[in-house]
């Protein structure tokens, strides 16, 4: 696509990204038919290529974000499955952060836009503060239904209703750094994270004791926490490399501290931005490098395994998974096979859905502000998976774990939590009931 931006423009590294990336689209629309927006809308402008058009006019011109831009921008779940069929290779990330960032700046959204996005972004990357707001929601809950019939209040019924999924997968006492398990020279980190570990901490102690398994020492960062994701794609860039810089500071502590063969991320959304740290902040020079050492040892739960080995198995009664696939994970990092087959290693008759590579609705914080989206979204995932006739669901994403949840109808574990089971761990507890 040609392009016509003025030098001055060019000088801010983020355009530069966004203007090369726009320059390979070719307007082919091998994109239109693995977007889920314009699969479910059919709207041109609820493409990548409709959404890469509106963005490069706005930013060339320099133009205000009009609401009907700002419409479309913000349907886009960042699931990049249009990065994952663009024939041209387009990196189409580089291009929705730019337009994200561009109306963050410079558009002034209605008064109870601004106080929902302001809310999320100050309560759900801290762990304490999200405690308590899903404590705060627990009591609202009777009102739900109230909530859902009042406009403008849908977003806030969302909240009550996927809080009651994620109460459904049996969150437990709060997660607490683990003091380092020695049983091998192979030392291996395990990010935290923000809400993962409030929503259901079985997930990492489940990965902790298949990693111990398999021969490692775990290892925590402390004063890590949120990855920035959740600000990130919400266009509020400055928050997020703030979160950005707190967690490479965190974890190149523990880098000095001793050879660090990996840092695994069990929530497979926070893994491209972890990844993307070395290009976050490839312009600071007091963090350039030590971001680039953190991207680069970062990695999915399964793809360590697959590097390392699955410890021996134990054996589990005959059961049926459905293997959901995270966008993050399949087209946000590229990891497709690896945990189908990790399943299947481990004994478990493993089903796909089909419509895989589309998603369920959830993508970090969509779900509630697009609602109407997403809930079309996961009923359509559902019904899918549901054709399956599995006995369990499984993904690497807790945002799945909780879409998928809030949908009804089969139980969705972490694949952590099944390969734990398998290797001596206990029974996943949504299995159990």
């Amino acid at each position: 696509m040609q392009t016509k931006f003025a030098a001055a423009q060019l000088a801010d590294p983020a355009t530069a990204a966004a203007a090369d990336a726009i320059r390979g689209c070719v307007h082919c629309g091998f994109c239109t038919a693995t977007c889920p927006t314009y699969v479910l809308l059919g709207n041109e402008l609820d493409s990548p290529r409709g959404r890469i058009y509106l963005i490069k006019e706005m930013l060339e011109n320099g133009a205000l974000p009009s609401a009907p831009v700002v419409k479309h921008l913000d349907r886009c779940l960042s699931c990049l499955a249009c990065e994952t069929h663009c024939p041209s290779g387009v990196s189409y990330r580089r291009i929705i952060d730019k337009g994200r960032a561009y109306v963050q700046e410079r558009y002034r959204r209605p008064f109870a836009d601004r106080a929902l996005r302001a809310m999320l972004a100050r309560v759900l990357p801290h762990r304490r503060r999200f405690r308590g707001a899903l404590m705060l929601a627990a009591l609202m809950q009777p009102f739900a239904g109230w909530f859902e019939r009042i406009p403008g209040m849908r977003p806030l019924a969302t909240l009550l209703s996927l809080n009651r999924a994620a109460r459904m997968l049996g969150r437990g006492a709060p997660m607490r750094p683990a003091a380092a398990v020695r049983t091998s020279a192979l030392r291996v980190g395990i990010a935290q994270g923000c809400v993962e570990p409030v929503i259901d901490p079985e997930i990492q102690r489940a990965s902790a004791r298949l990693l111990q398994r398999a021969g490692c020492e775990i290892v925590r960062a402390k004063r890590e926490g949120c990855c920035g994701a959740l600000s990130h794609h919400m266009g509020r860039d400055a928050e997020a490399l703030d979160l950005a810089r707190a967690n490479v500071d965190a974890w190149h502590r523990q880098i000095e501290a001793g050879p660090l063969a990996a840092i695994v991320v069990t929530a497979s959304g926070c893994g491209p931005v972890i990844r993307d740290f070395g290009y976050m902040l490839r312009d600071d020079p007091r963090y350039a490098a030590k971001a680039a050492q953190v991207s680069a040892l970062a990695c999915d739960l399964c793809e360590l395994l697959e590097r390392i080995g699955l410890p021996p198995t134990v054996g589990v009664p005959p059961t049926v998974v459905g293997y959901q696939s995270a966008c993050s994970l399949q087209h946000g990092q590229r990891v497709v096979a690896a945990p189908a087959r990790l399943l299947a290693d481990a004994g478990f008759e493993v089903r796909e859905p089909k419509e895989s590579h589309l998603c369920c609705g959830s993508a970090g914080v969509y779900n509630i502000l697009q609602p109407d989206i997403a809930a079309r979204l996961g009923a359509r995932k559902a019904q899918a998976l549901g054709e399956l006739e599995a006995d369990v669901i499984a993904t690497g994403n807790i945002g799945c774990m909780v879409q998928i949840g809030a949908a009804g109808g089969v139980p969705a574990v972490h694949i952590a939590q099944l390969l734990d089971w398998a290797t001596g761990g206990p029974k996943p507890a949504g299995l159990r009931r």
